[in-house]
Order: C-alpha cells, then sequence, then structure tokens
C-alpha cells in the first residue's frame, strides 16, 4: 500500500480521532502497543497509526528508528491478530515515517488482543461493555451455536469427548486446575452450557450420535472414497453423526488409509511427501464444521480421491468473506463453536485455518486450496495432492526452517507466484524487499523496470541454471556489445530507439537509455535528433552534419514529438 503525499499531508493537518491516530516513537515504540492500537482502530471502523510524527498540532516530524524491518512487524501483527495489516516505510523531507494501515473489521465481528476487545477513549484505550459486544455480535443474526437447545440434556453428551476438551483447554491456557473441573464446570465456564441449559454448539462437539439423531440429525460428515470419477456407489463410504471430539481422529485415519506417498531424491537420501498432508486436511474440516449453516438440513461431505480431496458444506462464504480476502480475514459464522475451538486449540492463528493449508500446499509444491465451485448454497473446499516440482521443495527445505518461520502467507504466495512467472499482486509486491534479504529472490534492474526471479541458488538446486541465466538475461556489458553489433551492422542508416528496444526486449527503455550514455561517454556512439526522427549511429559511421558529439547531452527521443 502506497501513501500519496497529498493524502500524508491531509493527515497533518487533521484531528486525531477514532480513526487516525499519531505517535511520536523517536527511537522506538511497544509492539504490544502497536497491536493494541491496531486492534482498537480495526474495532472502529479502520484507519492510520502513524510513527515518527508529534500528536499535537501543528505536527513535526520527527522521523522514527521503531520496527526496522517492517515487513517482519506486518508479519507479526498478521500471526498476532489474524489479519493482513500493511506497514509503511514512507519518507517525508528526508525523515523515516511509518504508515500502519488498519482494515475495518466485518459485520458481526470485533477484533480482540488477549482477550480484550479494545476501543478508543480520548487518548487511551478501553474495553467494550457486554452490551456493545452483543450489539456487534447481531450485526449479521443470531449466532446459531450459541442457541439453547431446549430439550438436550448433560446425558446427551459423551463424557470422553468432554474430558478430551478438558485435557486440551489445560494444556492449551497452561492451567492445572482447568484439568481439575468436571463436566458440568467445563462446559459453564466454556459457555456452552448456559443457566443448565446445553448449547447447539455442545451437541455439535461432544454430542453422542443417538443424541445427534434426536436434535441436530445434520451435524452430521459423509465419508466417500473413490478410485475414478465415474459415477455410481463409492468403493467405500461412512457416515459419522455424532460429536466432531468424537469423530475427527478417526475421519483422520479412514483418509489416511489410501494415503500414498510421492518420493523424491536429495542427494543420498530419498524423502517421501504425502498426498494428502495431516495439518492441511485437519484444518479444512475444522473449516467445514466451524463455518458450516447448521440451519441448513444437509450434511458434510469428504469425498477422497486418488490424488485429491473435496469438501463441500452447506451455506455459503460467512458475510464479509470472499476468495479473494479469505486468507487475510475471517468471520466465524457459529462463533461460540469457534471460541470453545480455539479454547482448546484446535483453531489456532487465524480462526479459519486458510493460513496453514495455503502454506503447506507451497511448501509442498502442490495446486494452492481451491474454492471453484463455491455458490451461495454451498462452499466447496479442493485440496490437491500431486506434488508438482519436488526441486521447489528441496530448495524451500534448505532455506532452513528457522527462516521459513518467519515467512508471512503472503510471502509463501509470493514465492510461489514468482516461481511460476505468475502476475504479482499489490500484497506480493509488498513481501519483495523481505524475500530479497532473505535470499530467496533476486531483483534485476531499477526503478519501474525492476524485475524479480528466483535466486542463482534456487535455480541450481532446481536444475535449472540455464533457465536462470535467460531470466536473468544478458550482463551488462553483454548488452551492450549486442547494441553496437546492431549499429554496426546498419552504419549509414543508423537505429531509431523503438529498433533498439527490440535488440534487448527484456530490458526497459530507461535501462536501454542508460546503455547507450556509457556508450556515447565512451566515444563509441552518438545520436542525431530529439524526437521520434533520432537515430543512434557508431561513431566512426560519421553520421550527417548536425548529429551530437559524444561530449554532447543526450536527449532521449520523446513520444508524440514532444
Amino acid at each position: 500500500m502506497t501513501t500519496a503525499p497529498v493524502q500524508f499531508q491531509t493527515w497533518l493537518n487533521a484531528p486525531e480521532g477514532t480513526r487516525l491516530e499519531f505517535k511520536t516513537a523517536s527511537n522506538r515504540f511497544d509492539f504490544e502497543e502497536l497491536v493494541d492500537y491496531c486492534v482498537a482502530l480495526g474495532n472502529e471502523g479502520g484507519g492510520a497509526i502513524i510513527l515518527g510524527i508529534t500528536d499535537l498540532r501543528p505536527r513535526q516530524i520527527v522521523g522514527t528508528a521503531a520496527f526496522a524491518e517492517p515487513g517482519r512487524t506486518e508479519a507479526g501483527l498478521h500471526q498476532r491478530l489474524g489479519h493482513r495489516i500493511p506497514v509503511e516505510e514512507f519518507f517525508y523531507e528526508g525523515k523515516r515515517v511509518l504508515i500502519v494501515h488498519v482494515p475495518a473489521r466485518l459485520p458481526g465481528t470485533a477484533w480482540q488482543h488477549k482477550g480484550r476487545f479494545l476501543k478508543r477513549a480520548g487518548d487511551e484505550l478501553t474495553t467494550y461493555s457486554g452490551d456493545e459486544l452483543r450489539t456487534i455480535f447481531a450485526e449479521t443474526g443470531p449466532d446459531f451455536s450459541a442457541e439453547i437447545c431446549p430439550a438436550a440434556t448433560l446425558a446427551d453428551l459423551d463424557p470422553a469427548a468432554v474430558a478430551d476438551f478438558r485435557t486440551r483447554w489445560a494444556r492449551k491456557a497452561a492451567n492445572p486446575r482447568i484439568a481439575t473441573w468436571d463436566d458440568r464446570q467445563t462446559l459453564a465456564d466454556a459457555e456452552l452450557l448456559i443457566d443448565g441449559r446445553l448449547t447447539y454448539a455442545a451437541l455439535i462437539l461432544f454430542g453422542t450420535r443417538s443424541a445427534l439423531g434426536r436434535h441436530l440429525a445434520q451435524a452430521e460428515i459423509v465419508f466417500e472414497y473413490r478410485s475414478s470419477e465415474a459415477s455410481g456407489p463409492a468403493q467405500d463410504r461412512a457416515e459419522y453423526r455424532e460429536g466432531f471430539f468424537l469423530c475427527h481422529d478417526a475421519l483422520w485415519q479412514k483418509i489416511n488409509l489410501r494415503n500414498d506417498r510421492q518420493s523424491y531424491q536429495d542427494g543420498l537420501f530419498r524423502y517421501d511427501i504425502p498426498t494428502f498432508d495431516e495439518t492441511a486436511v485437519r484444518e479444512a474440516l475444522l473449516n467445514a464444521v466451524a463455518h458450516r449453516d447448521y440451519r441448513l438440513g444437509g450434511s458434510v461431505f469428504v469425498r477422497q480421491f486418488t490424488r485429491r480431496l473435496e469438501l463441500v458444506s452447506p451455506g455459503g462464504f460467512p458475510p464479509g468473506i470472499t476468495t479473494e480476502n479469505i486468507v487475510d480475514q475471517q468471520n466465524p459464522r457459529n462463533r461460540r463453536l469457534a471460541e470453545a475451538l480455539a479454547k482448546c486449540g484446535l483453531i489456532e492463528r487465524s480462526g479459519q485455518g486458510m493460513n496453514l493449508m495455503v502454506e503447506r500446499a507451497i511448501r509442498q509444491s502442490k495446486a494452492l486450496p481451491s474454492f471453484a465451485g463455491t455458490a451461495a448454497h454451498e462452499v466447496r473446499l479442493t485440496l490437491e495432492g500431486t506434488v508438482r516440482d519436488s526441486a521447489f521443495v528441496r530448495y524451500l527445505e534448505r532455506l532452513g526452517e528457522e527462516r521459513l518461520s518467519t515467512f508471512s502467507t503472503h510471502d509463501f504466495l509470493t514465492l510461489a507466484a514468482i516461481a511460476a512467472d505468475a502476475p504479482l499482486t499489490d500484497a506480493m509486491r509488498e513481501r519483495l524487499p523481505g524475500l530479497v534479504e532473505a535470499g530467496a529472490i533476486e531483483s534485476q534492474g531499477r526503478g519501474r523496470g525492476m524485475r524479480y526471479l528466483l535466486s542463482r541458488s534456487l535455480h541450481a538446486t532446481l536444475g535449472k541454471k540455464g533457465t536462470y541465466t535467460r531470466k536473468r538475461g544478458l550482463d551488462h556489458e553483454t548488452n551492450k556489445a549486442l547494441l553496437m553489433k546492431h549499429l554496426s551492422d546498419n552504419l549509414e542508416e543508423g537505429a531509431p530507439m523503438a529498433e533498439l528496444v527490440q535488440v534487448l526486449p527484456a530490458l526497459s527503455r530507461a535501462h536501454i537509455k542508460r546503455l547507450l550514455r556509457e556508450l556515447s561517454e565512451a566515444g563509441l556512439v552518438n545520436v542525431l535528433g530529439v524526437t521520434r526522427s533520432a537515430r543512434w549511429f557508431v561513431q566512426s559511421a560519421k553520421p550527417p552534419i548536425g548529429s551530437l558529439s559524444a561530449n554532447e547531452p543526450i536527449n532521449e527521443p520523446k513520444p508524440n514529438g514532444v
């Protein structure tokens, strides 16, 4: 995200309010405080946090040394909050300013940090009241999973499933006292038991088969295995109408029965990549259960093929979620259910699991998760299992786990796009400097003509040194030699700029102009004219009288004769 100077000047003159925050931060700024301010601004419609400027008008630009690597700060914010919050380095009057661009929360959601739902209160931050939060959460309608199931009792829940939840919660919270609670206290503190009555979320998580059959028959997952695309009965089919804590391990084991390994060689060692990655599959199952619409009667379907897995869940995307923002945004349709899963650690990071699915696919050189076929009445998620380029996997492993752990989801997406010669989005372009610094990619050229390509060491690992040379282009002196060769072949008539661009199509017009200037300063070429009729000549070719000498300034031909 790039701020225009006019917009920046407008901010300087604007009053500080709910959508604009100035901090002097000349030397440093606490990251935890930055997270809190991001939460508050996100909850109140989004805005900008600007570091390096005094907050009182007339404001003074003092500059800031805080967060020397904005890319890492942005990655840290995403990891902490599950939202993409661009951090822009902006220079004004020679002083460095940081602009943190905070997006607005989605309808029916509220951002929180360490359990605190924050908002602005004058110059301070405070928490939303319970009534304020209920108003926010009601923006998109009631949460079905938080509603009471009138006829359900504690006898409808499986005690072993509740015990598993309690053990995971105690471990996630690092609080051994939780493990000593009985079932009633566990459910009440998780807000799954309200005034002694069970919520639908409790049934979805811990309900027995008979209980779900009576109270919520659509809370069912149907598994099918098909060895081909042919229609007809599936080779294997199983129906899981029981709480998620009772069936999620059995579902993975069923999928893993036909989970072959794709091997690749790295030196003396052979490695195996599973067709279906356990982390990605479990996240996809959580996604389907936590975000489906339980008001609809259909079941969740999991269809396994030889090299792909399809999950179909009733109800389209939650409000505000699209295929374009699903990696960066979250809006759980069943909030109470999602909160319970977060308490026990089954849902991490963004709350949707898409980040993990995307990163695992890229690290294993598989196609990205696809939502093709998703409609208003259902979500279709496809996980492809074929490893497309094992050498790319080897390279990522050689970058090292410590370095890869600092990469955000958008870093992985950017690297994959460059490897595939795919167009880069604005979000990807913001990740380029950090990837160059990490040694994963290299830059070529300057300014608008700058290009990015996978590093030389990556191409060597891929066994594609020749491809690297082609993409990198010819070296500086060879490029000049090619220009001289073309001009020498056209001694009498010379060559216009348009023709020279054809000689080196991979280079920008500005880059070719710099090469010609070097040749001119060396006394090797000169130019006649300054418009489209201008032509370049080898110095010894003796162009007509009126041409520029090697020591005269060079004017690049201007468009439209200007």
